[in-house]
Formats: C-alpha cells, sequence, structure tokens
C-alpha cells in the first residue's frame, strides 16, 4: 500500500488494465483489512474455540477462493510466482476443513447427527 504503482514488489500496472482500479492501493487495502486482519482475530477465535470462529473460517475461505477467481479472471493466471495457485488451494484446504463435521460440531457446539 506503501507503493500504490506496484513497482516495489515487481507487480507491472499492466495487470490492472481492465479492472476497476487505477492502481494497487485498493486492492492492497482489502487484501489487508478482510484478507489480512480479519483472519488473524478468526485464528484467534479458533484456538480459544470460540463458536463464532467457525462461521468466520468459512467466510474467510469463500473470500479467499473468491478473491482469487477474480483475480485470474482480471489480470489472468500468473505463474511466477505461483501465488494464485498457492492462495487458492489455501482456500479451498480452509474451505475443507471447515466443512468437516467434527470441525463445525466442535467450534459451534451442534450435535452429530447418528449414522442411519
Amino acid at each position: 500500500m506503501r507503493d500504490p504503482t506496484g513497482r516495489s514488489m515487481g507487480i507491472p500496472s499492466v495487470w490492472l488494465e481492465g479492472s476497476p482500479f487505477g492502481d494497487y492501493l485498493i486492492p492492497g487495502v482489502i487484501l489487508l483489512l478482510p484478507l489480512g486482519v480479519v483472519p488473524l482475530i478468526v485464528a484467534h477465535g479458533l484456538l480459544r474455540r470460540r463458536p463464532w470462529s467457525w462461521y468466520g473460517a468459512l467466510l474467510i475461505g469463500v473470500m479467499l477462493v473468491v478473491w482469487i477467481i477474480v483475480e485470474v479472471l482480471v489480470i489472468g493466471y500468473q505463474t511466477d510466482p505461483p501465488l494464485q495457485l498457492v492462495y487458492g488451494l489455501v482456500g479451498v484446504a480452509i474451505l475443507a476443513l471447515v466443512s468437516l463435521s467434527s470441525v463445525r460440531c466442535e467450534l459451534t457446539g451442534a450435535r452429530r447427527k447418528p449414522n442411519s
């Protein structure tokens, strides 16, 4: 965010062509707050086993996957470095983990349904 041009991080401004952003300031704010600070709060909740943390983790996983999909649609898939792939897989892993009934039950206090 200190350098909205992206030059200091080696991110070409040409990637923003066709996007609603003139520079990297707004994407940087989005990455910092909803995908940076909020996950830290949710991680704290997960460590403390707070019931809201399951919903927070689900939201983080969805936001991360959606962010990567939109990013790939807007700027294309970038292979060097393969950060889109890595963060996309992290988002999918978060969604897979929070989808486990044992995790959901542990964090939300819901009871598991008996097997039929």
